[in-house]
């Protein structure tokens, strides 16, 4: 019977271990969450946040509490037969490897010799209900213990995945039991007759207890053998202090359920746990010898454990610490790194190992580190007085100024000589109160640089509108000074050829117009702001 129970269990465990195995859940907590972190921890999880400590507060871990049931037996002097019992415990861990468990059994205990027994001159119960022959020992205990035991992980620490589905642990621990020993020594008020069944009337142990079965009934109605005063009671029963070893598999359901097989070893430093302390074998068979072994007692359980608490934290048991570690390795965000630092000797921006130049300080240049030549004119930008000078006009001179020849008939232009060759120059739509230049505008002012550079004798007038207000004053000032800041700044066109306009009557208050300048037309190309106050960047 005990081995198919075994088998029974074993099926279950391998029907766990492969769901166990199957269950890789992802990622532990957030080392960052505030919300994990008890509040006396929080000052170290602050420090850790700054880069000031580095190592993260121990979050938040549920409660567990859980119920069992199982199989129980007392391995003594009388051949055990496996009972019943089951315990309650609740769980706490006090990290990622060691938890404390308060746990609570109740279980009975039977036993039943297949071997008959005569050497019982010592044993109280057997002689008080008047035997005489061969005698087959039996009992029936039951057992309640309470007891702090001590649980180590042995697998949650895991270095090639971030968790798994099942949690093996060892346990540990001491506490109380109280027990009390029972014996099925008279059928009613009268002994039994075990005559029918001494003597190897039966011829194996199967055939054997069935008959002491049949003729025992379940009464177990005299107390064993026990202490008496000699040792301390409670409730009646006798006290002893226990030790426990075992271990066990929890197997995740979700992060609120679990299921948990387990096997607890007691030892008690007792001899009548089954009633029974007295040898069979003595150099006289009326003289019993005292055995010297103690009684320890099994339970096998199946346990379902609930975890209580905050559904976004869970028992540090089923976290891995590791988790942490390995996603700032792969992916920092808390980690503090070194700033890299790559050589630049002259300060260009570009490293030297990209670096084709080493050029003097705040000398612009491209992305190899060569000095920009913008309009390819042999002098770099950095002393080019005429940063795009037309390839018409070159070479130039050491500033990169260059002359332009000039065309037949240039010396009689006449008044409308740069309005015809310049042609009808776009206009320039700003939307709501804007001042900045957008790239249809940008790209309407690179083809009026464009005309500029063709015609470097001609200059264009930069016209804005509307001085109703302060408001609109400062607003056109700021729409013409941004066209003309693009056409010297980004265009390369000279500010001399640049008439500068604003407060016009007669236009478009969103419009800036662009018109070539008469002959002999004269205007500064930049005033001063109307009203700087209002002025937008």
């Amino acid at each position: 019977m005990a081995s198919k129970k075994y088998s029974f269990l074993l099926g279950i465990l391998c029907l766990l271990a492969t769901y166990g195995f199957s269950q890789e859940a992802g990622g532990g907590y957030s080392a960052s969450d505030s919300s994990i972190v008890p509040d006396k921890r929080m000052p170290q999880h602050t420090e850790f946040l700054n880069g000031t400590y580095n190592f993260p507060a121990k979050p938040r871990n549920q409660w567990e509490i859980g119920i069992k049931g199982g199989m129980f037996n007392i391995s003594g002097d009388v051949s055990t037969k496996f009972d019943g019992g089951f315990g309650v415990h609740v769980r706490k861990a006090m990290g990622y490897v060691f938890s404390m468990r308060l746990e609570y059994m109740y279980a009975n205990a039977k036993g039943l010799n297949w071997r008959p027994s005569g050497n019982y001159s010592s044993n109280d119960p057997w002689i008080a209900a008047g035997y005489t022959g061969d005698i087959y020992y039996n009992y029936k205990t039951n057992i309640q213990d309470l007891s702090l035991e001590g649980l180590i992980t042995l697998n949650n620490i895991r270095f090639h995945k971030a968790k798994t589905g099942f949690n093996l642990y060892g346990i540990f621990g001491i506490g109380g039991m109280i027990y009390d020993a029972k014996v099925n020594a008279l059928n009613g008020s009268t002994p039994y007759n075990f005559s029918g069944v001494s003597g190897g009337v039966y011829e194996n142990r199967k055939d054997t207890k069935n008959a002491i079965k049949d003729l025992l009934d379940d009464s177990y109605e005299s107390s064993a053998e026990n202490h008496g005063d000699t040792r301390p009671k409670l409730f009646g029963s006798t006290f002893k202090p226990v030790g426990h070893v075992g271990a066990g598999v929890a197997f995740k359901l979700n992060n609120r359920f679990n299921l948990a097989l387990e096997d607890r070893f007691s030892i008690t430093k007792d001899d009548l746990l089954d009633g029974q302390r007295w040898s069979e074998q003595s150099s006289s068979p009326t003289t019993p010898v005292l055995t010297q072994d103690y009684d320890t007692y099994n339970f096998l359980s199946l346990g379902l454990n609930y975890n209580i608490g905050s559904k976004s934290i869970e028992p540090l048991w089923w976290v891995n610490p590791l988790d942490y570690a390995y996603s700032e390795i792969r992916n920092p965000r808390l980690m503090r790194l070194p700033k890299p630092v790559l050589p630049d000797a002259d300060g260009d921006g570009v490293t030297d190992q990209f670096d084709l130049e080493q050029t003097p300080q705040g000398v612009p240049v491209d992305s190899h580190g060569v000095s920009r030549d913008t309009d390819g004119d042999g002098v770099p930008d950095a002393r080019d007085k005429e940063l795009v000078t037309p390839t018409v006009c070159q070479p130039v001179d050491a500033d990169g100024v260059g002359k332009c020849p000039c065309p037949e008939g240039c010396g009689r232009i006449d008044s409308n000589a740069c309005a015809t060759a310049l042609g009808a120059l776009p206009s320039v739509t700003f939307t709501g109160n804007s001042v900045r230049l957008t790239e249809d505008a940008k790209s309407l002012l690179a083809s009026v640089a464009s005309r500029l550079r063709n015609n470097p004798e001609c200059r264009i007038v930069v016209v804005g509108y509307c001085a109703s207000t302060k408001s609109e004053q400062q607003r056109s000032w700021d729409r013409v000074n941004a066209v003309i800041n693009h056409l010297v700044e980004k265009e390369g066109i000279s500010g001399d050829r640049l008439i500068f306009q604003y407060g016009m009557e007669g236009g478009d208050c969103n419009t800036v117009d662009l018109r070539a300048a008469a002959s002999g037309e004269q205007g500064p190309n930049n005033v001063p702001a109307p009203h700087p106050n209002l002025r937008k960047q």
